[in-house]
């Protein structure tokens, strides 16, 4: 049961967030998942108890133009304002809210939204996808990625790990993504293997990441701007509000 100040405490984690242009917030307790969070960043990143997720959606007018990402005026639009930009702008979120916390009086260890630790995993140190998925903001997809109810994966995330005593947002979703296989169709490495998320199985049994990173490798030998993203633009999660 929380008291009054770690109420009041979440409460203003959310008015920040906010304030910050954050679309999505949650709360995970981390201790169902230890020993996948110490398996990949270590004993550090695994001593942390709690994980705040914070999201920002994309715009849809940018994510819609996918299908013409051979031109390259939507190749500089993708990458400037859906990585670049919004990458920015979760990652001052996430100092921001680290910074109250430790004002607060406790640790608090920011992930920076799109920062690789790992080249031979090809990972961070801590899943964004799992830390929201542990708060109940969405299910993990075929594609891998976090399907949110409204915006399917159109979302990018960061994380703030921290030891102040919060209490979780909410459980994790069961997969809603049926018997569709639009994000496994479209892809132009066949990086999917269809299977749905299990807790206790590898990444490698969903998704070839090393697929993917000699797909961009390619582009950018060419000189090109790497870009993809259409697993991200087929979802029907995404794209129903216009359908």
């Amino acid at each position: 049961m929380l008291n009054g100040r770690n109420k009041n405490l979440i409460k203003q984690l959310r008015n920040i967030s906010s304030s910050n242009g954050v679309d999505y917030f949650g709360i995970a307790d981390l201790s169902q998942a230890h020993n996948a969070i110490l398996e990949q960043g270590g004993s550090y990143i695994a001593s942390f108890p709690f994980s705040i997720s914070i999201g920002i959606s994309l715009l849809d007018s940018i994510v819609d133009l996918l299908p013409q990402r051979d031109e390259r005026a939507v190749k500089v639009s993708y990458r400037h304002h859906v990585y670049d930009i919004v990458n920015l702008r979760l990652d001052l979120a996430a100092s921001i809210i680290s910074g109250y916390l430790q004002q607060s009086g406790f640790k608090a260890l920011p992930i920076p939204a799109s920062k690789r630790v790992d080249d031979e995993r090809i990972c961070a140190s801590f899943s964004h996808k799992m830390g929201a998925h542990l708060a109940g903001l969405g299910w993990i997809g075929k594609s891998c990625l976090i399907i949110t109810p409204d915006y399917g994966p159109r979302v990018r995330w960061a994380t703030i790990l921290t030891d102040a005593p919060l209490e979780p947002t909410g459980k994790m979703q069961q997969e809603q993504c049926g018997d569709c296989r639009e994000c496994i169709d479209i892809c132009p490495t066949r990086a999917f293997t269809g299977n749905p998320f299990k807790v206790d199985e590898p990444r490698e049994a969903r998704y070839d990441a090393k697929k993917c990173e000699k797909y961009f490798d390619s582009m950018e030998q060419k000189n090109e701007i790497a870009v993809c993203g259409l697993c991200l633009f087929v979802c029907p999660y995404g794209r129903k509000k216009k359908i």
